[in-house]
C-alpha cells in the first residue's frame, strides 16, 4: 500500500521540485540525503558492522542502484524538468512508467523463461497503448514526444534493475542493500549533473520553499519509505506481485497532476492510459501465483 500510494504522488513532487532545482542534481540530493538517515538508523539500532557485505554483493547493490535510480528516476526526473510544452506532465510520466511489468515480461522471455499465452497478450495490449499515448496529435494538449521516449528509457532501466535483483548476490537485508543502492544512484547522478554543467551559476537561494518542500517529500516519503518497502517486496515477494504497484500509481499521479497542478487530462491520455493499464492488470493477474511462494510473499500479498 505505501509503494501503491506514496510513489503515485512522487511524480507530482518531481515536477515541483524542478522548478527551481537543477533537475539530475535534486535527485542526486534526494538519494544521498535518505541514504545518509537510513544508514544512522541502522548504524544506531544494529551497531558497527550493520553495513557488512562483500566485494560481490556491493558491487550488485551499486549495479542495481545505478538501474534503478539514476537511470529509472533520473530519466523520469529529466523528462519533468523544463519549460511548458517541453517538460512532460507528471500524470503522463506515470502511465508510462506503468510500461514496467511489459517491459519485464520481454526480459523474462529473453533470459528464457515461457511466459503464459494471455501474459503475451497483455503486453500487445500494454504496448499498443503506449503507441496511443505518445503519437503526435495537434493542440495544446499533445504529448511532448521526446519526454515520452525519455521516460520509456527510463522505465527500461527500472525493468532491468528489477529483474537483475533477484538473479545476482545482493546484500541479504534488503534495508542495507538500499543504503547501498540509493548512495551509488546519487553518486551518478551526482557526476552526470556535474557533467551537463547544471551547478554552474546554480545558487541555493533561488530555489522557492515550494521546490525545497517538495524535494523533503520526496527524500522521505518517495525514498525512505517507499522505495524501501519496494527493495523489501524485490526481496520477498514475486515481481508479477510487486508489479502491481505500476497500475495503481498512475491513476493517483493523473488524479493529483490534474487537481494540484492543472494538467491537461485529455481523450488521447484518458484513451492510452486506460489500455496501458488494462495491458498491465492482465499481464499482473495471469502470472501471479496462485500460492505465494513462502510466508514472506503470503504477508506482502495482504498488505
Amino acid at each position: 500500500m505505501l509503494v501503491y500510494l506514496l510513489w503515485g504522488s512522487t511524480y507530482l513532487g518531481i515536477r515541483i521540485a524542478v522548478e527551481s532545482l537543477p533537475p539530475l542534481t535534486s535527485a542526486a540530493m534526494r538519494f544521498a540525503a535518505a541514504a545518509t538517515v537510513l544508514a544512522v538508523v541502522l548504524r544506531l539500532r544494529r551497531g558497527p558492522g550493520a553495513l557488512r557485505v562483500d566485494r560481490w554483493q556491493l558491487g550488485s547493490a551499486a549495479l542495481i542502484g545505478v538501474l534503478l535510480l539514476a537511470g529509472g528516476n533520473g530519466l523520469v526526473v529529466l523528462a519533468e524538468s523544463g519549460p511548458p510544452g517541453v517538460a512532460l506532465p507528471s500524470g503522463i510520466a506515470a502511465l508510462l512508467v506503468a510500461t514496467v511489468p511489459l517491459l519485464v515480461v520481454l526480459l523474462r522471455t529473453l533470459g528464457g523463461d515461457r511466459p503464459r499465452p494471455w501474459t503475451f497478450a497483455g503486453v500487445a495490449v500494454g504496448f499498443v497503448g503506449l503507441v496511443l499515448l505518445v503519437t503526435p496529435r495537434g493542440g495544446s494538449g499533445a504529448v511532448p514526444v521526446v519526454g515520452a521516449l525519455t521516460v520509456v528509457a527510463g522505465a527500461t532501466c527500472w525493468s532491468v534493475g528489477s529483474y537483475l535483483s533477484g538473479r545476482i548476490r545482493m546484500p541479504a537485508d534488503p534495508f542495507v542493500a538500499t543504503v547501498y543502492e540509493m548512495v551509488a544512484g546519487a553518486v551518478a547522478l551526482g557526476v552526470i549533473a556535474a557533467g551537463r554543467g547544471e551547478l554552474r551559476g546554480f545558487s541555493p537561494a533561488e530555489v522557492t520553499g515550494r521546490s525545497w518542500a517538495a524535494l523533503a517529500y520526496l527524500m522521505v516519503a518517495g525514498s525512505l519509505i517507499a522505495f524501501t518497502a519496494y527493495v523489501w517486496l524485490l526481496h520477498h515477494a514475486p515481481i508479477s506481485l510487486v508489479a502491481t504497484y505500476a497500475y495503481v500509481n498512475p491513476a493517483v499521479a493523473v488524479a493529483l497532476g490534474a487537481l494540484l497542478a492543472a494538467e491537461p487530462v485529455t481523450a488521447q491520455v484518458l484513451l492510452g492510459g486506460v489500455v496501458i493499464v488494462a495491458g498491465v492488470a492482465v499481464v499482473v493477474s495471469t502470472e501471479r501465483p496462485r500460492r505465494p511462494v513462502d510466508g514472506a510473499a503470503a504477508e506482502a500479498a495482504r498488505r
